[in-house]
């Protein structure tokens, strides 16, 4: 199997809706599954899906898990080349998958790939080629290692660095709205570390990748739309918690070399040797 989808889904059901019409679309002459996990939604998306989407992978959690541990269990249930882990509040273009696929192909030590993003108005979205938000660089530099991060433009302060909009080209941090990830490498990094429960786990992910020797890419040759989405309250308790607390875990994980967790790899539960169907 060439692409495997995966969608978490949170009471999203009408984005979710438009996500999945969008996917089957672009996956229509490769072979692919794509698989949703409901996260405990209470607006009515598990009948949704049933009666709209047959074809559709599904699984449903009774409580709500944190987007690591639940985007883990969806990566265990995997079987594509490449798997494509993206928001149900997107809309992709019918050429995307066809493109990614291909640049994925010919580009062997490409370990992930994010697109071009725009809003539903059709503007650019600067966050698809930024590397990282203003606070964890500022963070990374206090704690002396933005090193690890040459193609971060807040560091090196390098022409070379900065990415355009219509260009393709290496970066240290892959956008956790849209992540293609090459099944191989995730055989060698393991999964997502559920430490960072719902932030940072994308940077620390992106980061393994390259201790591999992989590369990470902003990938510019098509576009997903973004919807409207809720309003995070950055002042809540939930927010401080595990957005600045994902921080810590990663100066712990890689300056004090905080003890690794047994992360699960993909590897144990479908031989990286995949059959195409």
């Amino acid at each position: 199997m060439k692409l495997s989808v995966i969608l978490i889904n949170h009471n999203s059901r009408n984005g979710l809706r438009l996500a999945l019409t969008s996917l089957q679309k672009a996956a229509l002459n490769i072979p692919h599954e794509i698989i949703v996990v409901d996260n405990a939604s209470t607006d009515n998306s598990i009948n949704m899906l049933v009666t709209e989407f047959p074809d559709v992978r599904l699984f449903a959690n009774s409580t709500k898990e944190s987007i690591a541990k639940v985007s883990n269990d969806a990566l265990l249930k995997t079987r594509g080349q490449y798997i494509l882990l993206i928001n149900p509040d997107t809309i992709v273009t019918p050429d995307s998958f066809a493109k990614l696929n291909e640049f994925m192909d010919q580009h062997p030590l490409a370990g992930g790939a994010s697109v071009r993003m725009v809003d539903f108005k059709g503007d650019y979205l600067h966050h698809s080629k930024h590397t990282l938000t203003g606070v964890w660089a500022a963070f990374i530099k206090f704690v002396g290692l933005s090193s690890h991060f040459p193609k971060t433009y807040s560091f090196s302060q390098r022409k070379d660095d900065l990415v355009d909009e219509f260009e393709t080209k290496e970066i240290d941090v892959l956008n956790e709205s849209c992540m293609m990830l090459r099944r191989l490498v995730l055989g060698k990094t393991g999964l997502l570390d559920e430490r960072f429960a719902q932030y940072g786990y994308n940077i620390d992910l992106s980061y393994r990748i390259r201790l591999q020797g992989f590369k990470n890419y902003y990938f510019s040759k098509t576009y997903i739309i973004q919807l409207p989405r809720k309003t995070v309250n950055k002042f809540s308790w939930n927010y401080f918690r595990h957005f600045y607390g994902a921080m810590f875990i990663f100066a712990a994980k890689y300056l004090f070399k905080l003890p690794v967790l047994n992360i699960k790899n993909i590897g144990e539960f479908y031989p990286s040797s995949y059959e195409v169907e």
